[in-house]
């Protein structure tokens, strides 16, 4: 079964030849490999991890998400923490490090991982929604807090190979954020304060892990309703202290490859 053509997202958006080229790298038959991919709520993480997925094949990668590591309402409920559902503490770090564990470790001939997801329409995390065989070779795991510096998040971070940092402009961002909350049940005053409310706090948190990435990922985006796919453009970080480095243009991404 092989996957869709090289380079394309969903809705026809080209995905950089550099970011096919480095995943492609990472999935080497025999071995395993964990690529993160991170950045604030409503960048185009989860986007950009299916994107991969489907350009590499089912026989060579295989999305899994942070996001079924969410606290069930139940439990966020009695820690009277429901209202800020996606905070970095309504997680199950030490599950998630525990999961990314599994999956680096496994080789072909080990049994599969069932991960967990998380399901919108029900705003629940689902056990055992993804099957892991231990011969695909590459894992794409995607989630908010995959740089943090608390609790067991650097423990899974340090299992994964690479990093890569997904930004869009903020007003992109927050427009994705209001119609994902509307189209999932909110009322259109409830989507508009929780995006610039709960998940503002939750990206500003998100933005000061930006510089340990191992790539940028820079999205041109547009609002929901604006015409066309979101084009994507790469950047590799300059190394050290001086963080990621954004590409400029077309000059710059020739200079990069």
């Amino acid at each position: 079964m092989s996957g869709s053509p090289d380079g394309v997202l969903g809705g026809g958006t080209p995905v950089p030849d550099e970011l096919v080229r480095r995943a492609r790298a990472l999935a080497v038959p025999g071995r395993r490999a964990v690529l993160g991919i991170t950045g604030p709520p409503g960048a185009g993480k989860s986007t950009l991890a299916r994107a991969l997925v489907d350009v590499l094949g089912p026989e060579r990668a295989v999305e899994v998400g942070m996001d079924g590591f969410h606290l069930s309402d139940a439990v966020l409920a009695a820690h009277g923490s429901r209202e800020r559902k996606g905070a970095i503490d309504t997680f199950d770090d030490a599950g998630y490090a525990a999961l990314v564990d599994r999956l680096a470790d496994a080789r072909p001939g080990d049994p599969p991982v069932y991960a967990p997801v998380f399901r919108r329409e029900i705003e629940e995390p689902v056990a055992a929604g993804v099957e892991v065989r231990a011969d695909v070779p590459l894992v794409v795991t995607e989630g908010n807090y995959l740089l943090a510096a608390s609790g067991a998040w650097p423990r899974a971070r340090a299992r994964m190979a690479e990093v890569w940092y997904v930004d869009v402009p903020d007003d992109v961002r927050l427009a994705r954020l209001t119609e994902r909350h509307r189209a999932f049940g909110k009322s259109p005053d409830d989507a508009h304060r929780w995006a610039r409310g709960s998940d503002q706090a939750n990206a500003d948190l998100i933005a000061r892990t930006r510089d340990a990435a191992d790539l940028l990922v820079v999205g041109e985006g547009r609002p929901p309703s604006g015409p066309g796919p979101d084009p994507l453009r790469s950047s590799r970080p300059a190394g050290g202290r001086t963080g990621p480095r954004r590409l400029g243009g077309p000059a710059d991404a020739q200079r990069s490859r």
